[in-house]
C-alpha cells in the first residue's frame, strides 16, 4: 500500500473520532452544568473542556485568559477556524483524508463521508446557541456511529481496513487519558464533597464523557469509589473505551499489518504494552495516576511518531 494512502486511512479514523469525543465530551458537560454545577463560574466549567482538547492555548490567544465563556468556548470547539481541533476542522480534515483513499473504502461510506462534511458544515457556520448545540452534539455522535457501522459492514479486510482501526484506537486512547487525567484532577481534591450529590455528578459525568456510565453500574454495586472508577476506564478489558481495551485493539490492527522491519514501530508499542501490563488500579494510586498518564500519552505519542517515520514517510 501506498504511504499516503496509509496516511490518509489512519488521519481520516483519528479525525472522525476525535469529532464524535468532542461531541460527546461536549454533551456531557452541557448536561451536567444544568445538573450539577450552578455555584460554578463559566471559566471553571469549561476550561477543563479546552484543555481535553488540547485546545486552551488557542483560545487564550484569541480571546485572553480571562475570557472564557459558554457561548465563547461553544463557538470555538464546535467551529472555530482557528482551532485546529474543532469539531468542523476535524470533520473537513476527515473528508479531505477520505477523498485521497477514495478507492479504498466503500460506496456507502464515501456517501456517509459527504453526508456528514455537507451537513455539519453547514450547521457549524452560524452562532451556536445552547439549545442548537444539544441537538447537533447527539445527531454528530449518531453519525460516527453510523460511519463506523458502514466501515465494519461494507469495508474489505486488509491493510487499509486495519490503518483506519490503528487510527481509531489511538485517537481513542489518547482521548481517554485526558479525559481522566483532567476531570480526575479536579474532581479528586475536595475530600468534603466525597458522597454528595455533587460528588456523584462528577463522577457520574467522567464516566459519561467515557461512555461507561451504565457499564460500570453494572459490574460496580458499591457506588463511585475513585479507584474503582479509574480500574474500570483504565484496566477493563472488557469495556470497549477502556485504556487496555483500545491498546490491545491497536494491537490487533498492527498484526494485521505487519511489522516485519519495522523495529521503531515495534518497540514503541512494546513499551505502551507494558506498560500498561505491568500496572493495576493499586499500583497505579500508589505512583501517581497523573504520573502514569502521563507516561501513557507520552509512550502513545512515541508509537505515534514512528508510526509516521516508518510507515508514513
Amino acid at each position: 500500500m501506498l504511504s499516503r494512502i496509509a496516511d490518509s486511512m489512519y488521519w481520516m479514523a483519528r479525525y472522525l473520532e476525535r469529532a464524535g469525543e468532542t461531541a460527546r465530551l461536549m454533551e456531557i458537560n452541557l448536561l451536567y452544568l444544568v445538573e450539577a454545577e450552578e455555584d460554578m463560574g463559566e471559566e471553571e466549567k469549561w476550561r477543563p473542556v479546552l484543555e481535553i482538547t488540547a485546545a486552551l492555548p488557542q483560545y487564550v490567544e484569541l480571546y485572553g485568559d480571562d475570557a472564557i465563556t459558554t457561548q465563547r468556548v461553544l463557538q470555538f470547539v464546535c467551529g472555530g477556524r482557528t482551532n485546529n481541533n474543532s469539531i468542523r476542522t476535524c470533520l473537513r480534515l476527515f473528508r479531505e483524508n477520505a477523498r485521497v483513499a477514495r478507492d479504498r473504502i466503500s460506496k456507502e461510506m464515501w456517501e456517509a463521508v459527504n453526508d456528514i462534511w455537507m451537513t455539519y458544515n453547514e450547521r457549524l457556520r452560524g452562532s451556536i446557541t445552547l439549545e442548537k448545540a444539544s441537538n447537533l452534539f447527539v445527531e454528530l455522535r449518531n453519525q460516527v456511529a453510523r460511519f463506523n457501522g458502514l466501515l465494519a459492514a461494507t469495508m474489505m479486510r486488509g491493510e487499509a481496513y486495519a490503518f483506519c482501526q490503528l487510527g481509531g484506537c489511538v485517537e481513542r486512547t489518547d482521548m481517554i487519558a485526558r479525559i481522566l487525567d483532567v476531570k480526575y484532577h479536579i474532581i479528586l481534591p475536595d475530600i468534603h464533597l466525597v458522597g454528595s450529590a455533587l460528588d456523584y455528578y462528577q463522577w457520574a459525568a467522567l464516566l459519561k464523557s467515557l461512555s461507561g456510565f451504565e457499564a460500570f453500574r453494572r459490574t460496580n454495586q458499591s457506588g463511585f469509589e475513585p479507584k474503582a472508577v479509574v480500574d474500570f476506564a483504565v484496566f477493563e478489558h472488557d469495556f470497549p473505551r477502556s485504556l487496555v481495551f483500545s491498546v490491545d485493539r491497536a494491537g490487533a490492527a498492527l498484526a494485521n499489518i505487519g511489522l516485519e522491519g519495522k523495529e521503531k514501530t515495534a518497540a514503541a508499542f512494546a513499551a505502551l504494552q507494558s506498560l500498561l501490563a505491568s500496572s493495576n488500579g493499586e499500583t497505579v494510586f500508589t505512583n501517581g495516576l497523573h504520573e502514569f498518564l502521563e507516561q501513557v500519552l507520552s509512550l502513545l505519542a512515541g508509537f505515534h511518531n514512528a508510526l509516521a517515520e516508518e510507515f508514513f514517510q
